[in-house]
């Protein structure tokens, strides 16, 4: 009977332990998706050129830059507002076609915190226009993730989609 007692233990240890791991990897599934929802979100406002439902996934006080390379090939970085973004979506030409193809979601989330990279091709009336990478980070604001940063990069060289035309 003795040697029962630690071999319990040890049951109940073991079990334990996994029910809180398959916890812990159902909370990390479940906040992937929904952070990959808002992104996905994001861009679904922006091709349809609905700023309404761009602002739904935005926090408050989001901070928007671009980075990219002049034509004297100096890098540089832009800075915008959340209202600038909001009215340039609103004025998209209901003539303009625009598709961001995201070509990968690299999500990582801690806590309240998520980072996502997403690399991609953009494309206007279905013609390439550059590619480049788009890194978001954010927020769990109480229930409702929102993004509180957006950086994107753009180029026109060392892009696949040019690779595929030639």
């Amino acid at each position: 009977m003795i040697k029962v007692i630690p071999l319990l233990v040890t049951l109940v240890f073991t079990l334990t332990t996994s029910a809180q791991k398959n916890t812990q990897a159902y909370i990390v599934k479940t906040n992937s998706l929904k952070v990959k929802k808002v992104i996905e979100t994001f861009f679904e406002g922006l091709h349809k050129g609905d700023s309404i439902i761009v602002s739904t996934t935005l926090h408050r006080d989001i901070k928007i830059q671009t980075t990219s390379t002049n034509k004297l090939g100096e890098n540089t970085l832009t800075t915008d507002t959340k209202e600038k973004l909001l009215t340039s979506v609103a004025n998209k030409k209901p003539e303009h076609i625009y598709f961001e193809k995201l070509l990968s979601f690299d999500i990582k989330i801690d806590g309240n915190l998520a980072s996502v990279w997403t690399p991609y091709e953009f494309y206007l009336n279905g013609n390439f226009s550059h590619c480049g990478a788009n890194s978001f980070q954010l927020f769990n604001n109480n229930g409702k993730w929102e993004i509180i940063f957006l950086v994107d990069m753009r180029r026109r060289d060392n892009c696949n989609a040019l690779k595929e035309k030639k």
